[in-house]
């Protein structure tokens, strides 16, 4: 126990995996097993949902963008990089690349990339020390550490403004078009009124959204006639309608039909930077407080006890995403599922960036807090050691966390 106990704590303070298993062979069971698994489930997730398969995807390719942004900063930082791994436990594979050992493990919750010399736990060959993390100059070490976070940004940035510019951003439009076919034996059906026509006045009053046409055949009773203005084909046509009892509350009038002013507009390339960085800020903001809903046991343990737990506040893993990426691209496509992508992207850079090991975040307030206690030429370093029982409380959360989540995208799936 107190070797799991070390190898842990020494995990955590390096931020990944502190063993070298570049002498050793890879594991062909192991290897067929859990690619033969991995490929298993992304093949059943496809045949289910192909937009679910391209949302994980998706989630695959930020995860491996993370990698990168502290893999490239820290080779031009001059620290040393010893290992790039994707996924977290039992090694299915690697090789090796000059210094770096290049790999897969076996459970796809996560990635790392090895630093050498993290804190005052992270042992080091001493040849290596004028390389290693802590070594750096403040600036450098904040650099590498929210490269990762900083490239969760800049990946939702790309896809806002992409999807902006070519797609269009959904959005209300000011112009209200009715969707689907009108209820059957309706006023709007016998008055000819189809899917694809633009509502634009009801007795002369103008509508621009569906708030509107309520208030606008509300107002009125049943039985009463109004005119309906509409647009097809370019063409302006008025129709007088009389208005039935709505079958719900026979006392309130009822036109029957669906209508949206939402829609996808395309944007130009202005527009499309300016409403890419002020989404990137607003669900930025809305991320941190989502943190403190997330994080919070009593909330987990409330969702799972429910009968119905609440669509938003549960928690939820990558399968309980890949539901919703599914349902969303079988309505808007690819553009709905790079947007939710975005989001996500947007969510994990701001959740990585809490001051608590084993986050970056974590990392980032050692550095600062070493910085400020840093005077007249003598550096200051922290003792990490007092830290672990607090990262050790954070990792049982998060374990706490993803089987929750897991459990309820089981039972209670959210598409």
């Amino acid at each position: 126990m107190s070797s799991f106990y070390t190898k842990f704590r020494d995990e955590i303070a390096a931020g990944g995996a502190t063993d070298n298993q570049s002498e050793q062979k890879n594991n062909s069971a192991t290897t067929f097993v859990t690619s033969a698994v991995v490929l298993g489930l992304l093949a059943w997730l496809g045949v289910k949902n192909p937009w679910s398969l391209v949302f994980v995807a998706g989630l695959i390719v930020s995860v491996f963008l993370h990698e990168v942004g502290h893999f490239v900063t820290a080779r031009r930082s001059g620290m040393k990089v010893t290992q790039f791994y994707m996924g977290m436990g039992p090694r299915v594979f690697s090789f090796q690349r000059g210094e770096v050992e290049f790999g897969l493990r076996a459970l796809p919750v996560g990635a790392f990339v090895r630093i050498v010399g993290m804190n005052n736990l992270d042992e080091c060959d001493p040849q290596d020390e004028p390389r290693t993390y802590r070594q750096q100059s403040y600036p450098k070490r904040m650099l590498v550490i929210t490269a990762g976070s900083l490239m969760h940004l800049l990946i939702a940035i790309v896809l806002f403004v992409g999807i902006y510019a070519t797609a269009g951003r959904y959005g209300d439009t000011g112009e209200l078009f009715i969707y689907g076919a009108p209820a059957a034996d309706s006023p709007a059906e016998k008055i000819g009124l189809r899917e694809g026509d633009q509502i634009l006045a009801v007795d002369n009053q103008e509508i621009s959204s569906r708030r509107e046409l309520i208030v606008a055949i509300v107002a009125n009773k049943p039985g009463d006639t109004v005119s309906v203005q509409y647009l097809r084909d370019g063409q302006s046509q008025i129709e007088q309608v009389v208005l039935a009892a709505n079958p719900a509350n026979p006392q309130v009038a009822f036109l029957g039909v669906a209508s949206d002013s939402y829609r996808y507009v395309r944007q130009n390339v202005f527009n499309s930077v300016r409403f890419g960085l002020v989404d990137v800020a607003r669900t930025a903001r809305d991320s941190v407080g989502g943190l403190f809903v997330v994080l919070n046991p009593k909330n987990i343990f409330s969702n799972v006890v429910a009968d119905e737990p609440d669509m938003m506040t549960r928690p939820t893993t990558v399968v309980g995403a890949s539901q919703v990426g599914g349902e969303i691209g079988r309505s808007d496509g690819l553009k709905g599922v790079l947007i939710l992508l975005a989001s996500v992207n947007i969510f994990v850079g701001v959740f990585n960036l809490v001051p608590l090991l084993p986050f970056d975040g974590g990392h980032a307030a050692i550095a600062t807090y070493e910085r400020l206690r840093s005077r007249r030429g003598k550096v200051y370093r922290a003792d990490v050691g007092k830290m672990i029982p607090v990262a050790t409380t954070v990792v049982v959360l998060l374990v706490m966390l993803m089987f929750a989540g897991l459990y309820l995208d089981i039972t209670s799936p959210l598409g």
